[in-house]
């Protein structure tokens, strides 16, 4: 099993997320932040195993959300730099991992 760490800029992008979910309806942000933390606790077991799509970068698809959450692997931790929404163009999304 390996350690998983969060960045403070995928903080801010889950912060940002439960912002818009929850004023689509009330609870939903809880539930959008429930679902993606679940997610990424499961890159204790399958950090590494997704594919890399922009230099470094793992990217783990949100079984319920669209959302990605971009991380790499040093040694034996798994570090979240992002979670994007995919609704976003392509190129802003490249352009978030760049920075």
């Amino acid at each position: 099993m390996i350690r998983v760490e969060i960045s403070e800029d995928a903080q801010a992008d889950l912060n940002e997320g439960f912002l818009f979910y929850e004023a689509q309806q009330s609870g939903l942000g809880d539930y959008f932040t429930a679902c993606l933390r679940a997610d990424i606790e499961g890159l204790k077991i399958s950090g590494g195993a997704h594919r890399v799509v922009y230099a470094d970068y793992h990217r783990l698809l949100s079984k319920v959300f669209p959302y990605g959450v971009f991380y790499t692997v040093e040694g034996e931790t798994a570090v979240v730099w992002a979670r994007l929404d995919f609704r976003r163009d392509p190129e802003w999304i490249r352009e978030e991992l760049r920075g």
